[in-house]
């Protein structure tokens, strides 16, 4: 018997229930989490969402794990994660940000340690905040909004990310410090994660072979890709990709090198190369891209 393929989780599929202030398909923002009709069948996550719980508990697992969640709680629920069995208070309230994978990674691109907020997000998808840092996330998310509705500004989009840059930075450092607590000692599989994922951000545009990460860690390509697979659901080669492409794209758009310049900055061997690799996983050619 076939098993059946479970439905995803998008902004688009979100979009067709709740029409909150959103930017394309790369950001929704939801007012009140309880006017969402939830799915009574599980379904699997494909964008980044984090919430915050301001009145009221909820019921719900991921992966299969049950979660509570209460006043001053944040919810994050990331890429691959199955969420289902929810059952809301009465008097549930709480706000959410939901954000393409692609959006996301465009904006924590620069942000150092990158592996502590995955690692984190992953192992504690429920974590409680102060009263005042929930008030700094509420305020942030007040911020948000505004900017998004802002049609008439010319720079509605690069200004949004600022601010959600700004806001990770400020939800990561809370969690930094949960994550470096003395009685906080990581799980191994999660310590290699966390060791590859520094390794990619320090040498990715050197360095896109896995045996060389595995090599630098003392392991084996195998067990690497073992563990990597195990923590994030993605393979290591994903991982190495996604920030490639990513500082290819940042190159194109935001400076007048060269397409040739580009493909020696980021070590590939020539430039027809370059240009089939860009465009298997963006889907344009990079002069397409610069263009678009």
């Amino acid at each position: 018997m076939e098993s059946k393929r479970l439905e995803e989780i998008t902004i688009p599929s979100i979009k067709k229930l709740y029409q909150g202030s959103h930017i394309e398909d790369d950001i929704l923002l939801v007012d009140d989490l309880a006017n969402i009709p939830f799915p009574n069948e599980p379904r699997r996550m494909h964008c980044l969402f984090m919430a915050l719980c301001t009145k009221g508990v909820a019921h719900y697992t991921i992966d299969t794990v049950a979660h509570t969640v209460q006043v001053n709680d944040v919810i994050i629920v990331s890429e691959g994660q199955v969420a289902n069995n929810y059952v809301l208070s009465d008097d549930f309230k709480a706000i959410a940000i939901v954000l393409s994978y692609e959006f996301f990674y465009e904006i924590v691109a620069n942000i150092r340690e990158l592996s502590y907020l995955y690692l984190f997000a992953r192992n504690h998808p429920v974590f409680h905040l102060r009263q005042d840092e929930a008030q700094t996330l509420h305020n942030y998310f007040n911020i948000i909004k505004r900017k998004v509705e802002n049609k008439e500004h010319q720079f509605r989009r690069e200004t949004t990310k600022s601010m959600l840059t700004t806001m990770i930075y400020d939800i990561s450092n809370v969690i930094y410090h949960l994550q470096t607590s003395p009685n906080n000692r990581q799980p191994r599989a999660n310590e290699i994660f966390s060791d590859f994922i520094k390794l990619v951000e320090q040498h990715y545009r050197k360095e896109r072979r896995v045996s060389w990460y595995s090599n630098q860690m003392c392991i084996t390509p195998k067990y690497l890709s073992e563990v990597i697979k195990q923590v994030s659901h993605r393979t290591p080669n994903e991982w190495i990709d996604q920030y490639v492409v990513l500082e290819i794209r940042v190159l194109l758009k935001n400076t007048m090198k060269s397409i040739r310049e580009i493909a020696e900055e980021m070590n590939f061997n020539n430039q027809s190369f370059f240009g089939k690799y860009f465009k298997e996983h963006v889907g344009l050619s990079p002069t397409e891209y610069r263009k678009s």
